[in-house]
């Protein structure tokens, strides 16, 4: 299959909704119509105000080759775009130098001078969108928030309100064809809902053991945005020379050949989980949990196979 095609499939398997000319209008900036929103200060009003993400295919394409890049270590960057009504909505992304590590990633003071950069040099060229939220990837263990990246998240949203989280998983984004993507917004530590629950609020997930200590402890301090994805005419201009290069790199593989590897551990995961259960280990382990991954993983699998056979037929190639 060619890189068009694949552009193709890729549209389709994430459901990235072409714009009329007319919707393409609500995606220009106008700094005075943002100004009046924002003064209005609506998420101190509601603190579920925003509730939805819209990413534009171009952002989306670069964060995935951002996260894709940095293999088993964690990236991160930022996103610039805008808000209308209850809506963030995501225009551009640009990766940040960074250190990750387990469940954190720290930015340096030149990945701070690089984002000052950034946003001049965006601006200049007649670019008004400003930050609207900072992304990274947890590769291989799923879309949530640390406790470390609640903190962040937390501190960014008090001092440069509105601010969007957004969590990548590179592995998962191979392994099961599409990109395995959360957006996520903390609570203010005062007006956090009662009630929540801090255990598996944030759905099911298959994590690793060296993660889990950390994962659905501090669902109770966000929520996830229901997150959908567009294209504009500009973004049809700019998509195939960016898309070649991710294509090249990332996609043209069969995501059963490309995550072989990440499968296995998966596999061994499980396995080990199974022996700690069976010694009486964490309590935060279940058998329900593990028959759940099991299936999870076989879907998987499943997925890769069908994926092939869909592109044998719709586009007469094999890998």
């Amino acid at each position: 299959m060619d890189a068009q095609n694949g552009l193709k499939l890729f549209e389709l398997e994430n459901n990235i909704v072409p714009l009329s000319k007319s919707d393409e209008k609500l995606y220009g900036f106008d700094s005075d119509v943002q100004r009046k929103q924002l003064d209005a200060e609506p998420w101190k009003k509601d603190i579920y105000h925003y509730r939805k993400v819209e990413i534009s295919s171009i952002a989306l394409v670069k964060m995935v080759m951002h996260a894709r890049s940095g293999g088993d270590i964690e990236v991160m960057g930022l996103m610039l775009g805008k808000v209308v009504g209850n809506t963030m909505i995501v225009l551009d992304a640009f990766a940040l130098p960074v250190e990750g590590s387990e469940t954190r990633v720290n930015a340096h003071q030149e990945g701070y001078e690089y984002m000052v950069q950034y946003l001049e040099q965006n601006e200049a060229s007649g670019h008004k969108e400003p930050v609207v939220g900072w992304y990274h990837s947890h590769p291989g263990y799923g879309c949530w928030l640390s406790g470390i990246d609640v903190d962040t998240q937390m501190t960014n949203q008090k001092h440069q309100e509105p601010f969007l989280a957004v969590v990548i998983d590179p592995k998962r984004t191979i392994s099961a064809g599409k990109v395995e993507l959360g957006a996520f917004r903390t609570f203010p530590e005062e007006q956090r809902p009662a009630g929540m629950q801090s255990t598996d609020s944030d759905g099911f997930q298959n994590v690793p053991l060296n993660k889990i200590e950390d994962f659905g402890v501090h669902a109770d301090r966000y929520y996830p945005l229901e997150v959908s994805y567009f294209k504009s005419s500009l973004d049809d201009k700019l998509m195939d020379r960016l898309w070649r290069k991710h294509w090249i790199n990332t996609l043209s593989q069969s995501p059963l050949i490309t995550n072989s590897e990440f499968t296995t551990l998966k596999v061994q995961e499980i396995t080990n989980k199974i022996h700690m259960l069976n010694s009486g280990g964490k309590k935060n382990v279940s058998y329900a949990q593990l028959l759940r991954e099991s299936d999870a993983i076989a879907e998987e699998i499943s997925q890769g196979h069908k994926s092939i056979e869909i592109k044998k037929k719709l586009f007469g190639g094999g890998q």
